[in-house]
């Protein structure tokens, strides 16, 4: 058994290769020659994570590195096939969220397209990230394993097969056996060494998924689970260990091989880790990095299959362990013949979807993007909330609700005046621009908090526990997006002090004073009931809201995207015009 000297810092791609003894490898450079030394085995690893349903190559920035047009399925299976062909010992695999949250054209038929795409490109392992659950454990299952949806059926006409590549989830464990929902890892030969593979999602899962869909699953703390099966594989031969984890962390500068300022709860994470483990492919920040962190190469290949992380790692045949590594974030460029079996799959699935893709729903006069403002507020949220006021502030059993909130999280895309693609027309709302929006289908609920909750609800904004990494962040704040009438004040100094970084569930630091928070020019009375409407997945306690959990007459409504849809018809034929951002304010 060997381990490398680990390293002070997490560092650039540079000095990952001279601290394994490699050269660095650049992005526009052809990849060396394969070794020859027969002592040594040469693999290349090929990994994505957050490619989120995107066969389509993504639009606006979400679909550039830099300005270089990214993305899109048929390139990626182009881009991994000519790799591929490079060496024999290849093995491609994702650090999680390949499903959920995704575009139309895949969530419409629950993410089969891009399973069954993933499948012709050749994907051989993906660890289980937070999206992966957004439909439930089951509905996971029947990803992996194939069979009908047992609302919808087989929407294509086609049987689904399920996953012809394996899903791991090394820290999820079902409370009821005390066993992982899918394997911790894999262990794969490649022509006498042996490579571990373990797959893991952030222990931070059940913040941000709906309570619902994990019932009776454990998400447990990934350092120690990677370090509890280490001597596990050691024990069978294995020193070569490699570990796909949906955790992350944010550079302080764009460079997809570079690590400047890395920061994040993936520092922590690999810093705890046995030193045995030789690299880690991480995800869920969508951020691209090439580091070294304390002597562990970590790396992330941005999201919406926009990179692909080319890893040529050299494994010895006597001590089994790695003593190399080459890293390289490579772009999918567009600039190369599309793969015409993900081509043909693609053109089925549009052809199947176009129909209720391009149905108009309603009008905006303006853009209405999701951009946050420095107080937390944006147009598209800000809309988003107001209808879903609108479908519950009607009398019982629709709710009586005074005031809605939505989680930024949930606002996946904005809406553009501009005509689509489609040619629907300038200010035309479709049905698959709104999906983009809210496509998680979240059921409305309304119930009754006091105005003391709603103050600890405000509160609950600015805990560093209430971070998207689920970890102390300072100065990353959850605003949620309040419907028209709601409005208050808050202190950014006292959000961002160390104090409220730490905060317990129940913090009462004072970032916003109860004073000026209002619904319709009423101060709030902190001892008086009011009936409050959010989704399903914030009613749970997602994101950090612990105090929703605690409202009472509970009463469930329309899905989020239902009520989007009749809140625009109902502002027909004049349609939605952008609301003043009036709504937040940020002092200091």
């Amino acid at each position: 058994m060997t381990h490398r000297p680990r390293l002070i810092a997490a560092g650039a791609a540079t000095l990952l290769a001279v601290a394994l003894g490699a050269a660095p490898a650049q992005a526009s450079q052809p990849k060396p020659p394969l070794i020859m030394d027969k002592s040594e085995v040469e693999v290349q690893v090929l990994a994505l994570n957050d490619f989120h349903g995107n066969l389509l190559p993504p639009t606006g920035s979400g679909g550039r590195v830099g300005t270089v047009n990214a993305g899109g399925a048929t390139y990626l299976a182009t881009h991994v096939k000519n790799l591929e062909a490079t060496n024999r010992n290849s093995i491609v695999v994702s650090a999680g969220d390949l499903i959920g949250a995704s575009p139309l054209l895949s969530a419409l038929f629950h993410d089969e397209p891009t399973i069954e795409a993933m499948n012709a490109i050749g994907l051989d392992l993906n660890a289980v990230g937070n999206h992966e659950f957004d439909e439930g454990s089951t509905e996971l299952l029947r990803m992996a394993n194939g069979g009908c949806h047992p609302t919808d059926g087989c929407q294509d006409g086609t049987p689904f097969a399920g996953a012809d590549f394996d899903f791991l989830a090394a820290n999820v464990v079902q409370e009821s056996t005390g066993e992982t929902l899918f394997a911790p890892y894999s262990i794969r030969n490649f022509t006498g060494a042996k490579v571990a593979f373990i797959g893991m999602t952030l222990e931070g899962t059940p913040n941000i998924v709906s309570a619902a869909g994990i019932q009776g699953l454990d998400f447990r703390d990934e350092a120690d689970t990677v370090n509890a099966l280490v001597p596990q594989l050691q024990a069978q031969g294995v020193e070569a260990i490699v570990v796909l984890v949906h955790e992350g962390g944010s550079p302080t500068a764009l460079d997809i091989n570079g690590c400047a300022g890395v920061s994040g709860p993936i520092v922590d994470i690999v810093t705890r880790f046995d030193p045995a483990v030789d690299l880690v492919v991480s995800g869920h920040t969508h951020q691209p990095y090439n580091c070294v962190i304390d002597g562990i190469p970590t790396t992330s290949a941005y999201s919406f299959g926009r990179l692909v992380t080319d890893i040529d790692m050299r494994v010895s045949r006597s001590t089994k362990d790695v003593t190399s590594l080459t890293i390289n974030n490579r772009i999918v460029t567009r600039d190369v013949p599309e793969d015409p079996t993900i081509k043909a799959l693609i053109d089925r699935y549009n052809t199947l979807a176009a129909p209720i893709a391009n149905r108009p729903i309603g009008h905006i006069t303006g853009d209405l993007t999701n951009t946050n403002q420095p107080d937390g507020e944006q147009l598209m949220g800000d809309v988003i909330a107001d209808a879903q006021l609108a479908a519950t502030d009607g009398p019982a059993p629709e709710g009586q609700a005074v005031v809605a909130f939505m989680n930024p999280g949930g606002v996946r895309a904005g809406l553009s005046y501009a005509s689509g693609p489609a040619g629907e027309g300038d200010g035309v709302v479709t049905f698959g621009e709104a999906f983009t929006v809210q496509p998680f289908g979240n059921i409305l609920q309304t119930l009754t908090l006091t105005g003391a909750q709603i103050d600890l609800l405000l509160e609950q904004q600015f805990c560093g526990l209430n971070s998207p990494f689920a970890s102390p962040t300072p100065g990353f704040f959850k605003v949620l997006l309040p419907s028209a009438g709601f409005s208050y004040t808050w202190d950014f100094a006292v959000a961002n002090s160390p104090a409220n970084a730490t905060c317990a569930t129940d913090p009462a630091l004072g970032a916003v004073n109860p004073a000026s928070v209002s619904i319709n020019g009423v101060p709030i009375d902190l001892g008086a009931s009011y009936r409050v409407t959010v989704n399903n997945f914030l009613a749970d306690g997602g994101d950090g809201f612990g105090v929703l959990r605690s409202g009472t007459d509970r009463v469930g409504g329309l899905e989020d995207l239902q009520a989007f849809e009749a809140y625009l018809q109902a502002a027909e034929p004049t349609g939605i015009s952008p609301p003043p951002l009036t709504r937040i304010t940020r002092v200091n």
